[in-house]
């Protein structure tokens, strides 16, 4: 998790009103000054802040799902992640606990799972909840077109969601795939790979 995901709240650009904080996504804010947003969900939830908790209320400004939480993340595939105490689990948005809080640390849903820490240690899990790739990996990131950057050591390289590596452990940094391509880091050059791991444009500076 390149960026760490208990940093969630520091993704919202928050106002004070009424006793309440209004948040939405920092990204939108900042996107919103050079290109129009596509049209948002009607069911989309906003997290607010009270009291020093977190919950969620609709555009409306109706709380949804009440302040109780001690950090949120956006809704991603129907669950979202929360904190309660030091540990993270899931929420459905009618609020109810989809997950037990249990993990140590834990990213978004991504293509039906989600990285998830235990001792130090990553590992993804499924909407249920399942263990389906047991934690291994120093570091670990969203799916992305069937792949996920995992970190061995102080190396990133690629698996599928079976568990199983597709691109070695090789590279000092890496991207996401999108369209097919990743970029990869290599010393202090950047390049393009494909989801078989061959460059189609060699590392450069």
């Amino acid at each position: 998790m390149k960026l760490k995901v208990n940093t969630s709240i520091s993704l919202f650009l928050c106002l004070t009103l009424s006793g309440l904080v209004s948040c939405r996504p920092l990204e939108q804010t900042q996107a919103s000054t050079t290109s129009p947003q596509p049209k948002q969900d009607s069911n989309q939830l906003f997290a607010v802040r009270q009291n020093g908790k977190l919950g969620y209320i609709d555009k409306t400004g109706k709380v949804v799902i009440a302040p109780k939480f001690d950090e949120v993340s956006d809704f991603s595939e129907g669950l979202a992640r929360v904190k309660i105490g030091d540990r993270y689990g899931y929420i459905d948005q009618s609020g109810q606990i989809a997950i037990e809080p249990q993990f140590d640390d834990a990213d978004d849903f991504s293509e039906g799972l989600a990285a998830v820490e235990i001792d130090e240690k990553l590992g993804y899990i499924d909407k249920m909840g399942k263990m389906a790739i047991a934690p291994q990996f120093d570091d670990a990131e969203d799916f992305s077109e069937g792949l996920a950057e995992v970190m061995i050591g102080d190396k990133w390289g690629y698996i599928d969601k079976a568990g199983e590596t597709v691109i070695s452990p090789q590279f000092s940094d890496t991207e996401h795939f999108s369209e097919g391509l990743a970029g990869v880091k290599i010393g202090d050059k950047w390049g393009y790979i494909d989801k078989t791991g061959k460059f189609v444009w060699n590392p450069t500076k």
